[in-house]
């Protein structure tokens, strides 16, 4: 599943349309005979277990796979026999079917590390003085992260290669300074299951100490006190949900309770405001948001609300220009407005930027001297730069596909605004834009080795779906290959909670493309790449339409000569999963091979779940098959795992995570199984699931790319 807001992040997925099953031109993917090795796969039990709900009853045979146990983690030493057994039947079978392309993979990913890629590049954020920086060194898989004063010699503050010696699973996030430039915070998860500890590094010293030891949600959820002497930073309860606030003392390690939330629909995060006059609690649900302010004036107050928590109603705010300014979607503004309040009473001084349908805000970056935002325009990024006299300067690029990103954690008082630029075939570029005259200036660019980006090309394609919508696609090829219909092509997508699927540059993907393959994004409905609506028209009841956009976009490609039905390989992640599961579903012989890595397939079973740790918080964004019969009836109609069929399955491979609890490994094991029993071609089903980690691999450079390269090389298998 995923969180809301800005700090929504990617988790669960979407469905699939049945006009679209018998069209014209689709053949067969290609048999497994002479294709994979001859190996009998595992044969889970099928074990009846009824399940009675809202007058309707299904059977759920592999229910018996899910274990959820009653204390503590999920781990290989505490699962029960019978699914120990299970996981370790489909990864031998899996790792024996995948056996002869293990040159085919050690190929890609020595292609991928030969690239580099790491994030070398980026500039230093400057801070009263000092520089910091993370900077992945030669040959080094994880970043070391830096500071300097003025044009001293640089200081090691955190090495996470040394950090991450002798775990099996290691993964750092928000890594920031405090204020006074004495502290040095980040957090680190050495499980996999996303729950953090946090330490802090004391400058003057070096010394490093667990400030944190564990619980803590690392992500936009511990921030410094503007006066440098807290940290303020988010628990998880025992079902996994951010629900308490907490207020540690930085010398002391003192931690005080400072709000608690009742409600398992809403989910917390936390920041300083951009001039560091407050610090920030937002809590947001799907469709609603409440935000609480504590000032710096007085850090160990009580919070207060800023913006009521109303139904339908979300909203995020910031510190400008000594006020505070809010980006809300109000008053139907729902591509959102931004608004200027008083930083007393709150109430609303003045529109600032009108809501705009089709152009909505995405994100606001405040700096002294001008307020910058991020919008898109025709589905693409574009910065708009507001100085203090109310006039906007626009900067946007020319390629036909491209993303920005604004870097956090820039000061309040800098001249320039940095952001990223970068596109399928160009590396990621850091400019600082002038914020008095919008002038430009590359501060600097990744270098990607033994490559040339006039060798590739990146097209803007529109796709026409049964209902009249056109679905907006990203496609990287080489600049030689023909349009003659027999390139394999890799077709990803997400869809879902207004997530976007940006066209970002991959070292990964140029590795596909080299060999002959065209890369292609779908940007279906359910993510929000030409707005609001485009999410709503891809939710709840709607989500159908994520999976006639994606077989759409395949289609098309395939009209157009990009590519052959058969010969298209579909790739979805967690939310994605659902994607490529439903239109699996729905045009099992359009695909050559289906990747589902770590998929939402068990969908009504797991909205089912009350004790899932996401399902309250998602409930706007899939319905309610507990109390609404609409709502069940819908997801029983979609669910990739209740929808597999008799029909000609192409291969399919699914990844999972032991210790995932936002998509757990059960979900891709029943679907697997289903598919085995159901599918009239002799394509295989695999599932391969990583005992040690859980949503996300560990953070390094080359799990990153091996996984990859095992994709990869399947696709290549399948389709090449």
């Amino acid at each position: 599943m995923a969180a809301t807001s800005s700090t929504r992040r990617h988790f669960l997925a979407g469905a699939a349309s049945l006009p679209l099953l018998a069209a014209p031109g689709t053949r067969a993917a290609t048999p497994a005979a002479g294709r994979w090795p001859a190996i009998a796969p595992p044969r889970s039990p099928r074990i009846a277990h009824a399940i009675a709900q809202l007058g309707r009853t299904r059977d759920d045979p592999y229910h018996w796979m899910k274990f959820v146990p009653a204390t503590g983690e999920r781990t290989r030493d505490n699962l029960p026999a019978p699914v120990a057994r299970m996981l370790a039947d489909e990864n031998a079978y899996a790792e024996a079917m995948l056996k002869p392309l293990d040159t085919l993979r050690a190929e890609l990913l020595e292609a991928m590390l030969a690239r580099g890629g790491a994030e070398t590049a980026a500039p230093a954020i400057e801070r009263d003085g000092w520089s910091y920086w993370s900077a992945v060194p030669p040959g080094a898989l994880h970043p070391v992260h830096y500071r300097r004063a003025g044009d001293g010699e640089p200081q090691i503050l955190v090495d996470d290669a040394a950090r991450a010696k002798g775990q099996p699973y290691f993964r750092s996030t928000g890594h920031q300074p405090s204020p006074d430039q004495r502290w040095f915070a980040w957090a680190e998860d050495v499980i996999g299951n996303d729950r953090h500890r946090i330490l802090v590094r004391d400058n003057r010293n070096g010394q490093v100490r667990t400030l944190v030891d564990r619980d803590a949600y690392g992500y936009g959820a511990f921030v410094f006190s503007p006066s440098s002497r807290w940290l303020f930073w988010i628990r998880r309860d025992a079902h996994n949900r951010p629900t308490r606030l907490y207020r540690s003392s930085v010398e002391s390690g003192e931690t005080r309770l400072v709000y608690e939330e009742s409600d398992p629909a809403i989910f917390m995060s936390v920041r300083r405001t951009a001039a560091g006059g407050f610090i920030a609690l937002t809590l947001a649900g799907a469709e609603t948001s409440e935000i609480r302010l504590l000032s710096a004036a007085d850090e160990t107050g009580t919070p207060v609300i800023a913006w009521p928590r109303r139904a339908g109603v979300r909203c995020e705010i910031d510190e400008w220009d000594g006020t505070l300014v809010a980006l809300t979607d109000a008053d139907d503004a729902f591509d959102m407005k931004l608004l200027r309040l008083d930083p007393e009473s709150f109430r609303v001084t003045d529109i600032l930027v009108p809501h705009r349908p089709g152009v909505p805000i995405l994100s606001i970056h405040p700096f002294a001297g001008a307020l910058a935002r991020l919008e898109r325009v025709d589905g693409l990024h574009r910065l708009v730069i507001r100085g203090r006299d109310g006039k906007d300067r626009s900067i946007a690029f020319d390629d036909p596909a491209y993303a920005i990103e604004v870097p956090a954690d820039q000061a309040y008082a800098a001249a320039s605004i940095t952001i990223v630029h970068q596109s399928p075939k160009s590396p990621p570029r850091w400019i600082a834009v002038d914020l008095a005259d919008g002038a430009q200036r590359v501060l600097a660019q990744q270098q990607v080795a033994h490559f040339d980006p006039d060798d590739y090309r990146v097209e803007r394609l529109l796709a026409p779906t049964p209902d009249g919508e056109t679905v907006p696609i990203t496609l990287l090829s080489r600049r030689d290959a023909p349009r003659d219909g027999r390139a394999p092509l890799l077709q990803y997508g997400y869809g879902s909670y207004g997530v976007n699927s940006d066209p970002l540059f991959s070292v990964a993907a140029l590795a596909l493309v080299d060999r002959g393959w065209r890369y292609a994004i779908a940007h279906v409905r359910g993510g929000s790449e030409k707005g609001r609506r485009w999410f709503l028209d891809g939710r709840r009841f709607a989500k159908r339409n994520s999976f006639v956009d994606f077989v759409a976009s395949a289609r098309h490609l395939s009209a157009r000569g990009y590519t052959a039905p058969g010969r298209i390989v579909a790739y979805g992640l967690s939310a994605g999963g659902l994607l490529v599961g439903g239109s699996m579903n729905l045009a099992p012989d359009l695909w050559g091979g289906v990747i589902a890595q770590v998929p939402f397939v068990d969908m009504l079973n797991t909205m089912s779940d009350a004790g899932h740790p996401l399902v309250p918080l998602f409930r706007p964004d899939w319905g309610d098959p507990l109390a609404d019969p609409r709502a069940y009836d819908y997801i029983a109609s979609i669910s990739p795992y209740e929808n597999v069929r008799a029909a000609p399955y192409p291969p399919l491979l699914c990844t999972a995570g032991l210790k995932d609890d936002r998509v757990a490994y059960w979900e891709p094991a029943k679907l697997v199984a289903e598919v085995r029993l159901r599918s009239t071609s002799a394509n295989p089903a695999m599932l391969m699931t990583d005992m040690d980690s859980g949503h996300q691999g560990s953070a390094d450079l080359k799990s990153e790319y091996a996984e990859k390269a095992l994709f990869w090389a399947f696709a290549m298998h399948c389709a090449g």
